[in-house]
């Protein structure tokens, strides 16, 4: 695989595992995060990758970085729209103590939704016009469970998430038939990363590197044209086995 990707929030949790098997299978990666050092010290255990600071939050940052990792790169095929910020920025407790949204600093509410949602907008905003002008490239959006984006206790985190799948579909609809392809991709259920503390008694979570092998199949030629999917890793094998029957089926 000779694809050049940019994933955010890449330092830690689903990016880290995604920016992974991205390079494990021979893609080019930028891993971003916010402090460039850190960014640095993951790459540096990656092969061929490179670390970028960027904060998703901030235009200036976006347009740097993408500067930066266009140049080096030669391009940009994919991007992996992953930064985020989660519950326990606003309720270190959610998961036993959720809190109601009337609860919630205003602040706390904003960096959320500044990260998730307006984050997606800015990278995506910087990153397509180049990928219209060289002929094409794909967004992968990282979403979560529709019942996150309804559960008691989960402002802002369950809005921001609902908004940055609005704006995928929205992306996808602009996108049709351009060339740049837009697809949304979920771990299928909580997740051992940074944003959730330990799981309290009777939950488990899933491993991040559940992530790995439906991210480099987006990366691969075998999704060429794969367009304004909603796919969820937990069940890509058999998402996978069933597109394939059904390409077979009416070939």
């Amino acid at each position: 695989m000779d694809s050049k990707v940019l994933v955010t929030g890449a330092t830690g949790g689903l990016g880290l595992a995604m920016a992974t098997a991205l390079a494990e299978a021979g893609a080019r990666v930028a891993v971003s995060g916010r402090s460039g050092e850190r960014a640095r010290e993951v790459a540096a255990g990656l092969p061929g990758a490179v670390g970028v600071e960027l904060d998703v939050r901030d235009e200036t940052s976006v347009a740097r970085a993408v500067d930066e990792v266009w140049s080096r790169f030669g391009g940009i095929d994919l991007l992996v729209n992953n930064a985020g910020l989660g519950m326990r920025t606003v309720n270190p407790e959610f998961m036993t103590r959720p809190r109601g949204f009337w609860e919630v600093p205003a602040d706390g509410f904003r960096q959320v939704v500044d990260t998730n949602l307006t984050g997606y907008f800015l990278v995506a905003r910087e990153v397509t016009p180049r990928m219209l002008a060289a002929g094409g490239g794909r967004i992968v959006n990282i979403a979560v469970s529709e019942t996150t984006m309804s559960r008691a206790g989960f402002v802002p985190y369950g809005p921001s998430r609902a908004g940055s799948e609005s704006l995928s579909r929205v992306m996808a609809a602009d996108l049709r038939g351009t060339g740049v392809t837009v697809n949304l991709l979920l771990p299928g259920g909580a997740t051992v990363t940074g944003m959730l503390p330990h799981a309290p008694a009777g939950h488990s979570f899933l491993a991040p590197e559940v992530m790995g092998p439906p991210i480099v199949w987006l990366a691969s030629a075998a999704a060429a044209g794969v367009h304004d999917e909603r796919i969820v890793a937990a069940g890509f094998e058999q998402w996978l086995a069933e597109r394939v029957s059904r390409g077979t089926a009416s070939g």
